[in-house]
C-alpha cells in the first residue's frame, strides 16, 4: 500500500468544513483512507492515523475553535 501525504488529510478537513477533535479526526481519516493506511509528511513517514493527527497538531497545522479545531490552506506547506 502506498503512503498518503498529510496534505491530503488537511485538504479533507478543509473540504468538509467541519470542526474536529483529535478522536473525531482520527475516525474520519480511518473512514476515508482505511484502517491500514499509512501516512507521511515532509518530515516523517510510516505514520498511523493517530500518529499523523498528533504530528499535525504538534506542528501547528490546526486552528483552535470553540468546539475543537479546523485548518486552513495557509497551514499546508507548498514544497
Amino acid at each position: 500500500m502506498s503512503s498518503i501525504h498529510g496534505h491530503e488529510v488537511l485538504n479533507m478537513m478543509i473540504e468538509s468544513g467541519e470542526q474536529y477533535s483529535h478522536a473525531s479526526l482520527e475516525a474520519a481519516i480511518v473512514a476515508r483512507f482505511g484502517e491500514q493506511a499509512r501516512f507521511h509528511t515532509c518530515s516523517a513517514s510510516e505514520l498511523t492515523a493517530g500518529e499523523l493527527v498528533a504530528l499535525l497538531a504538534a506542528k501547528g497545522k490546526f486552528i483552535p475553535r470553540e468546539d475543537g479545531f479546523t485548518t486552513h490552506e495557509s497551514k499546508i506547506c507548498r514544497h
